[in-house]
């Protein structure tokens, strides 16, 4: 039975690596897609845990943030959870995503989301007057869901959100429609083998409209021949992202756990990646995680994470969970993670 796990495991992983290899192999190795999407903030990860795992959480989702990263993993949650997850993002933007769910005997997990990216006013600035005209302009974005995940067999379950996107800059602002879908496949093997695939953020294109678009314009050669225009902005795509999954626990013995995970990613603004990561649990109350995002990915400042997580029973099934996760940045610093949850 080991061996036939562990050549699960190598299969699992060697499909990962085609994944990423072959798409590499398919794309002009000096192409750039970087910044080519809107919406960017929904590439922020969501939850403490998943982070602090180098954001290999597709296969390991079996919490309320597989609202993010795979939304088939609810159907393992049979029970009610909240959650709140606030980061302190590059270049003071804040971000905050917050989340419930519920499970429903013989009908599935039910489950609704908002994130919101915000940051301070700041001053507007022109040309002719660099150190600011005394007005003040705004930026933001947000996303609304709700989600629905479902066992279709005790070894697949099946899951998917529906979300409202907005992004806004002053007096412009850009929305869309979007959909996630994501699948879990369970093995026998190892303590539980886990294959899995998700689709984030397939929908709708996006372009800022607004009052801002309107100009006004000078039309042949005499003065005062002028007309209001409006200016059409380019469309862009959703970041859509594919990501396939496998994770194990390694160990799982008494108190102990051990669970290793690999996610092969495939953005459309972007080139092709790995995360890595790992969890030690001891008694399912004290959590420690490590990993590496974005291995392989092109120009990246993204590496190294380490997390940290506490799960106490209030009362009966009542707990709360308290996870922290830092990833490191490169040039661009660091940023912390703040995770709080409620299960009950």
């Amino acid at each position: 039975m080991k061996s036939s796990g562990s050549r699960v495991l190598r299969c699992g992983m060697m499909a990962a690596l085609a994944v990423i290899l072959s798409l590499n192999v398919a794309l002009p190795q000096n192409l750039t897609k970087t910044g080519t999407s809107a919406a960017p903030f929904l590439k922020i990860g969501v939850g403490s845990r998943a982070i602090g795992m180098g954001g290999a959480f597709t296969a390991t989702a079996d919490d309320i943030t597989a609202i993010y990263w795979n939304p088939g993993g609810l159907a393992n949650m049979y029970s009610q959870e909240a959650t709140f997850n606030h980061v302190t993002w590059i270049a003071d933007v804040n971000y905050d995503f917050a989340a419930f769910a519920t499970y429903l005997p013989d009908f599935g997990t039910l489950g609704a989301f908002v994130s919101v990216l915000s940051m301070d006013e700041m001053l507007v600035r022109t040309t002719d007057q660099p150190q600011g005209t005394g007005e003040y302009f705004s930026a933001g974005a947000m996303a609304i869901g709700v989600s629905y995940a479902r066992n279709l067999t005790d070894q697949f379950s099946i899951g998917g959100n529906v979300k409202y996107v907005r992004e806004y800059l002053w007096n412009m602002s850009a929305v869309g429609m979007a959909l996630d879908i994501g699948t879990i496949y369970k093995i026998p093997v190892l303590n539980e083998l886990r294959l899995a695939a998700s689709i984030s953020n397939f929908g709708t294109k996006m372009r800022l409209e607004g009052r801002d678009n309107l100009k006004i314009m000078q039309t042949g050669g005499g003065e005062g021949n002028l007309i209001n225009t409006d200016v059409q902005m380019e469309s862009f795509d959703l970041p859509l992202t594919f990501r396939v999954g496998v994770a194990a626990d390694v160990v799982k013995i008494e108190e102990h756990r051990v669970t290793t995970a690999l996610d092969a990613v495939h953005p459309n603004d972007n080139t092709e990646y790995l995360n890595v990561g790992a969890e030690y649990a001891w008694n399912e109350m004290v959590f420690f995680r490590g990993g590496w995002k974005s291995l392989f990915e092109r120009d990246t400042e993204q590496r190294f994470t380490v997390g940290v997580g506490l799960q106490h029973r209030i009362s009966g099934e009542f707990k709360i969970k308290l996870d922290y996760a830092y990833q490191d940045w490169g040039r661009l610093k660091n940023v912390h993670y703040f995770t709080f949850g409620l299960k009950f």
